[in-house]
């Protein structure tokens, strides 16, 4: 890692449960799993349908050992207020893994 990030940005991470519903079905919904701090980087973006843009972003974080709760997942995201960052790839970042690089893309609808 060239720089050390600068971890100015609160997010909250959320895992997703699913509830049954009674029918036979379920409902999905965010639980929070705990307010990590992080620097938010824009990679691309770019525009999905009429209504609907992608922001890529990369999101640097403290590093936290595989299977630990703190430690992001592809299947989870970031909340930061109203923006939501769905997790699509995360990985050690730098030689001595004290960070994690998530690959994430906000979705806006416009």
């Amino acid at each position: 890692m060239k720089h050390l990030p600068k971890l100015s940005r609160q997010l909250m991470l959320e895992d997703p449960q699913r509830i049954s519903d009674g029918a036979g079905g379920y409902t999905e919904t965010w639980v929070a799993l705990g307010s990590l701090w992080a620097e938010v980087k824009a990679l691309s973006g770019r525009v999905a349908g009429d209504s609907l843009s992608l922001q890529k972003y990369r999101i640097t974080l403290r590093a936290s050992p595989v299977g630990f709760a703190s430690r992001p997942r592809p299947d989870q995201r970031f909340r930061e207020g109203n923006r939501l960052y769905r997790i699509d790839a995360v990985a050690d970042a730098g030689p001595e893994a004290r960070y994690l690089t998530c690959f994430a893309v906000e979705e806006v609808s416009g």
